[in-house]
């Protein structure tokens, strides 16, 4: 009898262990993900910081490079989180 309740004791906390890990690495994914979009923001307003110097200079067309460029630093920041994540879910 004593047997069985150890046994069953150190199977449920093999149980519990391995969801709480799960869990952890869902809790990960979901931050990586939000960095990734953050990080993306990030990129984005300073592109619109450099459009805004450039108009102010006159330059129009180098302002619509500057937010071009950072539309896609944005867009790459945005992959590079989704790769973060997926990594972070397969853990």
């Amino acid at each position: 009898m004593n047997q069985v309740c150890v046994k069953l004791s150190a199977l449920l906390l093999a149980t519990v262990g391995l969801c709480s890990l799960g869990w952890a690495g869902e809790m990960k994914a979901s931050l990586e993900d939000m960095k990734g979009g953050a990080k993306a923001k990030v990129e984005e307003v300073k592109g619109e910081a450099k459009a805004a110097v450039e108009e102010a200079k006159g330059n129009k067309v180098q302002a619509e490079v500057e937010r071009a460029k950072g539309k896609g630093n944005a867009a790459v920041e945005k992959a590079k989180g989704k790769v973060q994540e997926l990594k972070a879910k397969t853990e």
